[in-house]
């Protein structure tokens, strides 16, 4: 792969040539390497003082999601940890099976992984790279100069470089920089929860399919490689805790609470009656962010969830985050100014992004008890996910200024 596939005389289309990426998620690294692919050296800024490890509960990368990281060359090292699970089947909690799905065969399958191993896999790949990784770097505030863009960060630090690229997750500081009056995350109404069920020899699932029961409550799950099955379900509530009140509270209590909730659930009772308080995930708010009216201001620019988190029920926010920072990537490539190439870069995604944030927007109050699941709702899986699986992202097109 080329380190430099840029456009003009110097390589790059937008004379962009250094690159402050801020988050060291999904969207930061990937956005880096594309970066690289473009001929734009990044440096990711992390806050926490070291890649993150125990982050998160686990997460599926969509075909389209491994086709965009395939850009970067990051689709094997992702591929060699994550579990494929090609099949859906859409039920509801009395175990009726209304709908079901064993992928396009043309496609890879979908794979499921910890987002933590996701997150280390994508930092190894950019660090082999070459990319460089600043750890402890909390970013504060950030200004521009004719010529650049300066951040300062917690620990009285700062970085120059010609753009700043904001992949800080659904929490941006970068967004806030951009916009003070920019929108903050929507809560979907449901607290989510993870966890693992050893039930046996009898588990009653087919291998590599992903079930999705509806009704009065949500549980998603599917068989892991040890054999144990992986779930995810939501508690609704009216008044979530904040991050701090929902740590304080143990897991043997959320495991009651739960069991309560999904008594008479099939199979939620089953598989809550055989997950034990040392395998219960607690993984908080179910969010998504609302329409952002300002993607970008000067020479600062959002990518991932920082700008489009279209929450856990679309399965397709890792997904969109590779996908945007290939875009980006693109754009900057092949666009005379930066900004020419952020406002080209917003007018690719935002469609595409909004309408599945909304989509789960809707799946959000199912889950929440404000929206019956109804027909619908387990209707044609093929039709829905055909759009979503089958996006790509031609790297080798150029980009024209307003459209790609």
């Amino acid at each position: 792969m080329s380190d430099d596939d840029g456009r003009g005389d110097d390589g790059r289309g937008s004379g962009v040539r250094t690159a402050l990426v801020i988050g060291g998620g999904v969207a930061g690294p990937v956005t880096a390497l594309a970066l690289r692919r473009a001929g734009i050296t990044a440096t990711v800024h992390e806050a926490y003082p070291t890649a993150a490890d125990g982050v998160g509960a686990w997460l599926g990368l969509a075909p389209n999601g491994q086709a965009a990281l395939a850009t970067v060359g990051a689709d094997a090292a992702v591929r060699a940890i994550g579990e494929p699970v090609p099949g859906m089947v859409m039920a509801d909690g009395a175990g009726h099976h209304h709908a079901r799905f064993g992928g396009f065969p043309e496609l890879p399958a979908t794979l499921t992984l910890p987002r933590d191993r996701l997150y280390r896999a994508l930092t190894d790949r950019a660090g082999a790279e070459g990319i460089r990784f600043a750890y402890g770097k909390r970013l504060v505030a950030a200004e521009e100069t004719p010529d650049g863009v300066t951040a300062h960060f917690a620990d009285h630090t700062s970085a120059t470089a010609d753009i700043l690229i904001g992949a800080d997750g659904i929490r941006s500081t970068v967004r806030t920089v951009i916009d003070p009056q920019a929108p903050a995350p929507e809560y979907g109404g449901v607290l989510s929860f993870g966890g693992y069920a050893d039930v046996g020899s009898d588990a009653g699932v087919e291998p590599g399919t992903m079930y999705f029961a509806f009704g009065r409550a949500f549980m998603g799950y599917w068989q892991g490689a040890d054999g144990r099955l992986i779930w995810f379900a939501g508690l609704p509530t009216d008044t979530p805790p904040s991050p701090s009140d929902l740590a304080r509270v143990p897991a043997a209590e959320w495991l009651s609470r739960l069991r309560d909730l999904y008594a008479g659930h099939v199979p939620g009772e089953r598989l809550l009656r055989h997950t034990g308080p040392d395998e219960l995930m607690v993984v908080g708010r179910m969010e998504r962010m609302p329409s952002v009216p300002h993607w970008y201001r000067g020479r600062m620019v959002l990518v991932g969830d920082s700008v489009h988190a279209p929450s856990s029920s679309s399965g397709q926010g890792a997904s969109l985050a590779v996908e945007s920072a290939v875009e980006l990537a693109r754009c900057l490539r092949d666009l005379p100014t930066h900004g020419e190439a952020f406002a080209a870069y917003e007018a690719l995604r935002r469609p595409r992004v909004e309408a599945i944030g909304h989509t789960a927007a809707a799946v959000n109050e199912v889950k929440a008890g404000k929206r019956d699941a109804a027909a619908p709702s387990f209707a044609g899986p093929e039709d829905m996910l055909r759009p979503l699986h089958f996006h790509r992202i031609d790297w080798e097109e150029k980009v024209r200024a307003g459209r790609g």
